[in-house]
């Protein structure tokens, strides 16, 4: 499994619908689409939500990204991560 960090922004009509019961439908989806989450965060700032989560591959990640954004109307961006270590050993 790879590591992707998901961030979101909340539209306006967004706002209106956060429960616990939208928080479950994502997990879902990211499941659905064969990944796992490692844990999401609500921020302060330019950036409203932060997730890690894990995916086999960069089209897993895709599909979850677009069924995320189309079942909650939250705009996301997803980027792969690599472990420190690992990024020590592949270029250091």
């Amino acid at each position: 499994m790879n590591t992707y960090v998901v961030l979101g922004n909340y539209s306006a009509g967004a706002l209106g619908d956060i429960s616990a019961e939208r928080k479950a439908k994502a997990t879902q989806i990211i499941e659905k689409s064969g990944g796992s989450v490692d844990c999401l965060y609500a921020l302060l700032g330019n950036i409203d939500l932060a997730g890690v989560v894990q995916f086999p591959d960069n089209e897993s990640a895709l599909k979850a990204s677009v069924e995320l954004a189309r079942m909650s109307g939250i705009s996301f961006t997803t980027y792969p991560a690599v472990d420190a270590d690992r990024f020590d050993e592949l270029v250091g």
